[in-house]
């Protein structure tokens, strides 16, 4: 992906298990508006290609994102490889997804985001993961909305009521 004309925009994330906030690469269409240009890693109810607002509280500060207003139908799922599975088996479980029409991005050696597009098949790519995890050889988790009108995880707090 060339970063010419993109901008970051960014997710603050105070209840996620793994990080404070998200930095995405986005294309600004002006008034406010941008297109997501990459998966995200760990937000939730935001997708590659969505088209949200994102406003800046300063003029130092990244565009914040407030809301989706068009969303792409693409669908995320996070996966967190087995620190035992090597990268060529990653890779190799991984092009298992490509017939439902699924890509990856990947954040680190066990990290990947996995992009379904509008035609692919998000319950195919379910199931098989499902299957992966049964095996031991991942975790993964779907990414749509936790919370009404957040990108955020639920509080700690909320979950175990």
């Amino acid at each position: 992906m060339s970063n010419e004309n993109l901008e970051k925009v960014y997710i603050d994330l105070p209840n996620h298990w793994a990080i404070g906030g998200e930095s995405l690469w986005a294309t600004p269409l002006g008034n406010d508006l941008y297109r997501i240009e990459n998966v995200p890693f760990f937000a939730y109810g935001l997708n590659f290609l969505d088209i949200v607002v994102a406003t800046a509280d300063s003029d130092e500060l990244k565009p914040e994102i407030r809301r989706v207003v068009t969303p792409s139908g693409h669908r995320t799922y996070r996966i967190i490889f087995n620190k035992e599975i090597g990268r060529e088996r990653q890779i190799d479980l991984l092009r298992t997804l490509e017939k439902y029409e699924a890509s990856y991005e990947r954040a680190d050696e066990i990290n990947v985001a996995i992009d379904i597009k509008p035609s692919g098949d998000y319950v195919a790519v379910y199931d098989q993961l499902d299957e992966y995890e049964k095996a031991g050889l991942l975790f993964f988790e779907t990414c749509e909305a936790r919370i009404d009108g957040s990108f955020d995880d639920m509080p700690d707090d909320v979950e175990n009521d």
